[in-house]
């Protein structure tokens, strides 16, 4: 199946962006959810990842796994609808997603849960300055941002 895809991947470059994909969603991390099987994540935001720690009035805390939590106590077993805005590099549909009509990557954002990732948009700059502003989430504690901890990971 794999190689059926990257011979027509070849062949007719990237699938065509499909409308929506809406179900029960259960969370991979803070930024990237499965629905039906389908890896989403969550466009223009970038959440610490699983096994970041940030440190909050000199104390370590689990600052991924928070956000995880974060986004798991939002979605709970509401159904989301996420409209695709692209495929990403390890295939997942990149997407925003609501849940009871709530726009789920601002909400990441708004609440500190997640950053802008302003490679890939701007979308989030007032939810981003607002967290920040009110110290919402990782924006309580000091924190090295998601890509610059990945970054770090890799030279190690």
């Amino acid at each position: 199946m794999k190689r059926a895809l990257i011979i027509a991947l070849a062949l007719f470059g990237q699938p065509a962006l499909a409308a929506s994909i809406s179900g029960t969603a259960s969370v991979i991390d803070g930024d990237t959810i499965e629905v039906h099987g389908q890896r989403i994540r969550l466009h223009g935001i970038d959440s610490p990842e699983g096994r970041q720690v940030c440190d909050r009035n000199g104390k370590a805390w689990r600052c991924g796994t928070a956000a995880a939590n974060a986004l798991d106590g939002l979605l709970g077993r509401s159904p989301v609808r996420c409209t695709q805005k692209d495929v990403d590099r390890y295939h997942r549909i990149v997407a925003t997603c609501t849940v009871r009509g709530i726009d789920v990557n601002d909400w990441m954002v708004r609440n500190g849960w997640a950053v802008e990732y302003r490679r890939y948009s701007r979308s989030y700059d007032d939810a981003e300055a607002e967290a920040r502003a009110a110290r919402r989430g990782v924006w309580a504690s000091r924190f090295e941002m998601p890509w610059d901890w990945r970054k770090a990971q890799h030279r190690e």
